[in-house]
C-alpha cells in the first residue's frame, strides 16, 4: 500500500470534445485503500465523458467542481478496481477502492459473446478499448487497429474510403477468404468487398475500391474490441472460425437520474507530403525520343500550318501527340504547345517557351478534409436503459470532385420486465454515400498518366481553366494540332467531373435478445439477429472521352462513351438460443458450462448491366440509353444456410487451474447432403503460478496450451453444376454449361491448431507481458483445378493441399515513469509468422503437383509452391556478379535469367509490430503510435510499365 501512495493513475484530455452541462457544483470526499483503510493520495477523479478531473492530496482528499447534469465519477488508481459513482444530488462522495493487483479479475468477451474472467483463458485474447481506436478519426475500423494488436496484419488503401484487409496470425487458404470474421454484440455483421471488378482490381488493370463493409460502422459508437486469435478462442464458430474473430461490443445506456448529452466535433486535414510524391525531371520536355523530329531542333516538329504543301520552318511544334517526356531539351526555345491551337486558350495563335511549368501534376491535388459530428444521448431508470445515437462523416479526398459522407442512426435498450427477466435490443440505420473515387489500377488511373505516360512541359493549371471554361475534354494530348481529339489521355479534370463513379449502401444491423435468470447458477438467452443492407454502384464514361474498357463481358469492351450499374441485395439473419450454468462444487472447484444452438441464413443476390458500344445520347446515364442492344447482365444468387449447435464445460480448481473445452457441430448447406455435417473440437488449459509464489513483485504468472480444430465452409453453389446466360441468337435465349465442374463430394477446409503461451505481470504491474507461440496447419483446401478438355469442363473444385503457418507473438506494457502528476506508458506489440505450402494435388495423370498460380501479370506470377510460402512471386530475375551487383551488357541493358522462375519476392512480411507511448501530466496527455511493418514485396504494374522501356 505505501507504493500505491505515490503511484497516480492518467488523467485524460479529450480533444475536440464538447459535453452539454449546466451549472456546476462542488463535490468533495475522501479515498481510502480497502486493504488498510489507508488514505489513497494521487487517486484520479474525473467527470465521466468529460476532461474534468482533479487527483487526491496526500490525505486522500479531493474536491471537485462537477456540472449539474453530471452523470457519475470515476475513481481510478494503479492496482486499484475503478468504481464509478452516481452523482445525483449529493455533496460528499467517499470511496473505497478495492486492490484488484492490476485487474487480475479484468473480464473479457469471448466467443458467442460470453464475458469471462481473462486470468482463467487457456488462449491468447487482445482488447482494446473503444477510446484508443478512437483517438485518431479514419473512415475504417480496421485502420484503428494497426500496430494494436498482436499477430494481426491490417493492410490499408489510400484512397478514399478505400478497403482495409485484416489478416490474424498469416493466411490459412490458398482461393477462400482469409478475413477476420466481425461480431458486434453477438451479432455477425458482413465485412464483405463488394467491387464487381475485384478481380481487374487485383491484377492491376481498371477498376475501383468501394471499400469493404466494416466501414459502415461509427467508432463512436464502440465500448471494447476483443481480438480472438486462435482457433481455441474461436471454435465455438465453428465452420466461420478458421480466420479468427473480432467482437465488438457497443456503448449502452446506464442507469442514472440524470439525462447525459454528449456532443462531439472532429476536423481532420490531410496534406500530401511532397516528399512521398514522384520526382520528375525537367530537362526534356514531350516525345519518346529527341531523335525522333523532322525540324532542325531534337525533339520539336514543323508541319504545313497554313496548307501550301510546304512545312512552316518557323514554326516549332511540340509532339503533343506523344504521351511521354523524352524528347527535346527544355531550353526556352519558343515552340507552339497544344494550347497554341484552342481559341479557348491564352495561348491561341502564339509560341511560348519550352519551359518547365510552374504548376506541375502536384497542383492537380488538393487538401483532403474530413468533419465528423455525433450526439449522444444516455440515461436509464432502475429497470430500464437506453441510449440514443447520431453521427456524420463528410469527407472530400485528395481529388478533384471526391467525397464520401456517412449518417448513422443507433438506438440501444434494456428494460427488466421481471426481477429475473430482461429484454435488450438495438438498431443501427446506416446511410453512406461516395462520388468520384479514383481508379486503383493501371488504366484510367491519374497517377499512371502522371508517373510514365506524361508531358512535364504540361501546365495543371491551364487543364483546370480549360475545363473551367468550356466544359469541354481538351487535353495536352491530341491527335493532331489540327485534330484536339485525345489520342491517349483525357484533360484530368474532364476525368474527375465527367468519368466519376457513385455508390450508396443503406444498411441495417438490429437484434432484440431475452435473457432470463433462472436460478443463481442457471441462466438462459435467446436472440434473433440480422445484417442487411442494399447498394448500388454507378460508373459512367462521359461522350468525348478517350477509348477505355468498360462495361459486362470478358475481356471488356473498347469504349469512349457508357453507363453501367451494380445492384446488390444482401441479409443475414441469426437465431441464438443459450443456456449457461455456473456453480461452485464446493470450496475449491467451480462449474461454468453451455449448450446453445444457432440457425443462420444468408441470401445475396447481384445484377451487374451496362449499356453496349456507348451512349446513344450523350449526357444522358441510364441503361436504356444504350447505342447497341444490351448484352446480357451478370446476375448472381448465393443462399447459405448453417445449423449449429455447440457447447463448453470450464472447470476451476483454487483460482490456480482452469480447463476447457467446446465442441461445436455444423450442417452447411454449401456441403453435399450426405457429407455436410462435421464437428469442431477444442480443450485449453490454464494455470496461474503465481498463487503459488509469495512475491510482492509478481502480480500474475499463467502458463496457458490448447488444441483446436476449425473450419471454412465451400463457396456457394460449388456442389451443383450451374449454367451461364448467353447472348439471343435469332431471337432464342441462349445458355452454356459453366466451364467448373463443380463437386458433389467436397468437404470444409479444416485447420488444426496448437498454441502456448506465457502472461506475466510484475513490479505492481508496471511491466508485464503476454507471449505466445502457435502452430495451424489447414488440410482439405477447396482449390479449382484444371482438367482434361474432354471432359466438356476446363476445372473442378477439389480438396486438396496443406497450408501451416507458424508464429510467436508478444504484447508487452511497462510504466518507466510515474509520479504524482506525470506518467509515461508504453505498449508493444510485435509478431512474427512464418507460412509455407506443404502440398497441393495429384494431377490427371498421378502426378504431385508442385505448384500453381494464384496471379499472373506481365511475366510475374504469384504462387502457391510446395516448399515455398503462400505468396512468392515468381519471374526473370537479373543475373548478378559475384559482388551482388546487376551485370550490363554491352547494349547498356541489364542481364537476365533465361527462365521465368526465379524467385523475386515474397508477399508475406517478415515480421509487424506496433509501439505506444503515452505521456500524462495532470489533465494533459499526449500519446503516438508507431506501426512498423518488415519485409514483404508488392508487384506494381504501374512501375513495371515506368521502367520497362
Amino acid at each position: 500500500m505505501k507504493n500505491k501512495k505515490v503511484l497516480s493513475f492518467l488523467l485524460f484530455m479529450a480533444l475536440g470534445t464538447l459535453t452539454l452541462f449546466g451549472q456546476s457544483r462542488e463535490i468533495t470526499g475522501t479515498v481510502t485503500g480497502a486493504d488498510d483503510g489507508a488514505p489513497l493520495p494521487g487517486v484520479s477523479v474525473s467527470v465521466k465523458g468529460t476532461s474534468i478531473g482533479t487527483i487526491t492530496d496526500m490525505n486522500g482528499i479531493y474536491s471537485l467542481g462537477v456540472p449539474q447534469n453530471s452523470e457519475a465519477l470515476m475513481f481510478s488508481f494503479v492496482g486499484m478496481a475503478t468504481q464509478e459513482v452516481t452523482v445525483d444530488n449529493q455533496s460528499e462522495i467517499n470511496v473505497i477502492l478495492e486492490s484488484t493487483s492490476m485487474e487480475l479479475d479484468e473480464v473479457i468477451v469471448t466467443a458467442l459473446g460470453v464475458s469471462r474472467e481473462k486470468k482463467s483463458l487457456g488462449y491468447a485474447v487482445q482488447e482494446v478499448d473503444g477510446e484508443a481506436v478512437n483517438k485518431v478519426k479514419t473512415d475504417n475500423l480496421v485502420n484503428a487497429l494497426s500496430g494494436k494488436i498482436a499477430g494481426v496484419q491490417v493492410k490499408v488503401a489510400n484512397n478514399i474510403g478505400g478497403s482495409s484487409n485484416v489478416l490474424i496470425r498469416g493466411s490459412s487458404s490458398l482461393f477462400q477468404s482469409n478475413q477476420a470474421m466481425f461480431v458486434v454484440d453477438g451479432v455477425p455483421i458482413s465485412n464483405s468487398m463488394t467491387n464487381k471488378d475485384f478481380g481487374a482490381q487485383s491484377q492491376g488493370r481498371q477498376a475501383y475500391d468501394y471499400g469493404n463493409a466494416i466501414s459502415d460502422l461509427d467508432l463512436n459508437d464502440i465500448e471494447s474490441i476483443s481480438v480472438l486469435k486462435g482457433a481455441a478462442a474461436t471454435a465455438l464458430y465453428g465452420s466461420r472460425a478458421a480466420n479468427g474473430v473480432i467482437i465488438i461490443t457497443s456503448k449502452k445506456g446506464k442507469q442514472s437520474s440524470k439525462l447525459g448529452v454528449t456532443v462531439n466535433s472532429n476536423v481532420t486535414v490531410g496534406v500530401i507530403d511532397p516528399s512521398t510524391f514522384p520526382k520528375f525531371q525537367t530537362k526534356y520536355g514531350a516525345g519518346y525520343d529527341p531523335a525522333w523530329h523532322n525540324s532542325d531542333l531534337p525533339g520539336l516538329d514543323w508541319d504545313d500550318i497554313d496548307g501550301n504543301g510546304l512545312e512552316d520552318t518557323d514554326k516549332y511544334l511540340v509532339p503533343y501527340y506523344d504521351d511521354a517526356s523524352r524528347g527535346g531539351p527544355l531550353d526556352g526555345t519558343l515552340v507552339y504547345q497544344y494550347d497554341a491551337w484552342l481559341p479557348e486558350s491564352e495561348n491561341f495563335g502564339r509560341a511560348t517557351p519550352y519551359v518547365a511549368p510552374e504548376n506541375g501534376p502536384l497542383t492537380y491535388f488538393n487538401n483532403s478534409v474530413s468533419l465528423s459530428n455525433s450526439i449522444d444521448i444516455t440515461g436509464g431508470t432502475e429497470n430500464t436503459t437506453y441510449r440514443m445515437a447520431y453521427s456524420n462523416r463528410s469527407a472530400t479526398g485528395i481529388y478533384p470532385n471526391s467525397s464520401l459522407n456517412r449518417n448513422n442512426f443507433t438506438f440501444s435498450g434494456s428494460h427488466n420486465i421481471l426481477k429475473s427477466l430482461k429484454v435488450s435490443s438495438s438498431v443501427q440505420y446506416i446511410n453512406s454515400k461516395g462520388k468520384g473515387r479514383n481508379s486503383t489500377g493501371y488504366s484510367g488511373n491519374i497517377m499512371s498518366m502522371f508517373r510514365q505516360w506524361y508531358q512535364v512541359n504540361v501546365d495543371m493549371l491551364q487543364q483546370k481553366e480549360l475545363y473551367d471554361q468550356t466544359g469541354e475534354n481538351l487535353t495536352w494530348n491530341p491527335n493532331a494540332w489540327n485534330d484536339p481529339v485525345p489520342i491517349f489521355w483525357d484533360n484530368p479534370y474532364w476525368t474527375a467531373y465527367k468519368n466519376y463513379p457513385e455508390d450508396q449502401r443503406r444498411r441495417m444491423i438490429s437484434y432484440v435478445q431475452a435473457d432470463w435468470e433462472i436460478t443463481d447458477y442457471l441462466s438462459m438467452m435467446g436472440r434473433v439477429s440480422a445484417d442487411s443492407y442494399n447498394e448500388v454502384q454507378q460508373e459512367r464514361r462521359a461522350v468525348g472521352s478517350t477509348s477505355a474498357e468498360f462495361g459486362t463481358g470478358f475481356p471488356r469492351q473498347e469504349v469512349t462513351s457508357g453507363y453501367s450499374r451494380f445492384d446488390r441485395s444482401f441479409i443475414e439473419t441469426n437465431v441464438d438460443l443459450m443456456m449457461n450454468f455456473h456453480k461452485d462444487l464446493g470450496d475449491m472447484v467451480n462449474l461454468t458450462a453451455m449448450v446453445g444452438t444457432n440457425i443462420r441464413r444468408s441470401n445475396m443476390e447481384s445484377v451487374f448491366a451496362a449499356t453496349n458500344g456507348g451512349l446513344a445520347v450523350p449526357e444522358l446515364y441510364a441503361l436504356s440509353n444504350s447505342a447497341s442492344p444490351m448484352l446480357p447482365p451478370d446476375e448472381r444468387l448465393e443462399q447459405i444456410g448453417v445449423n449449429g449447435i455447440f457447447g463448453s464445460v470450464s472447470l476451476g480448481y483454487t483460482n490456480l487451474l482452469y480447463l476447457d473445452a467446446t465442441l461445436r457441430r455444423d450442417v452447411s448447406s454449401t456441403l453435399p447432403e450426405e457429407n455436410n455435417s462435421y464437428l469442431y473440437p477444442s480443450v485449453s488449459a490454464s494455470f496461474l503460478f503465481n498463487n503459488l509464489v509469495e512475491a510482492d513483485w509478481l502480480q500474475l504468472g499463467k502458463l496457458r496450451i490448447n488444441y483446436a480444430e476449425v473450419g471454412s465452409d465451400a463457396p456457394p453453389m460449388s456442389i451443383l453444376d450451374t449454367y451461364d446466360g448467353a447472348s439471343p441468337f435469332g431471337g432464342n435465349t441462349l445458355a452454356s454449361v459453366n466451364p467448373t465442374k463443380n463437386n458433389a463430394n467436397l468437404l470444409p477446409e479444416n485447420t488444426h491448431s496448437i498454441e502456448a503461451g506465457l502472461e506475466m505481470r510484475l513490479f505492481q504491474s508496471r511491466v508485464g507481458f503476454d507471449a505466445a507461440i502457435y502452430k495451424t496447419n489447414t488440410i482439405n483446401q477447396l482449390m479449382p483445378v484444371d482438367v482434361s478438355f474432354a471432359t466438356g469442363y476446363r476445372r473442378t473444385w477439389v480438396n486438396a493441399g496443406e497450408i501451416e503457418n507458424k508464429g510467436i507473438e508478444l504484447a508487452a506494457w511497462f510504466t518507466p515513469v510515474k509520479s504524482a502528476n506525470f506518467s509515461w506508458d508504453i505498449s508493444l506489440n510485435w509478431s512474427r509468422n512464418k507460412n509455407q505450402v506443404l502440398s497441393l494435388f495429384t494431377d490427371e495423370a498421378g502426378n504431385e503437383v508442385q505448384s500453381i498460380v494464384i496471379g499472373d501479370l506481365q511475366g510475374v506470377t504469384i504462387q502457391a509452391k510446395v516448399g515455398e510460402p503462400y505468396g512468392t512471386m515468381h519471374g526473370r530475375d537479373y543475373v548478378y556478379h559475384e559482388n551482388g551487383e546487376p551485370i550490363v551488357l554491352a547494349s547498356g541493358l541489364y542481364d537476365k535469367t533465361a527462365t521465368s522462375d526465379q524467385v523475386l519476392g515474397n508477399v508475406n512480411p517478415d515480421w509487424i509490430g506496433g509501439i505506444n507511448n503515452r505521456f500524462s501530466y495532470k489533465n494533459l496527455s499526449l500519446s503516438f503510435l508507431i506501426d512498423w511493418q518488415q519485409g514483404g514485396n508488392i508487384f506494381s504494374l504501374d512501375n513495371w510499365y515506368g521502367v520497362g522501356t
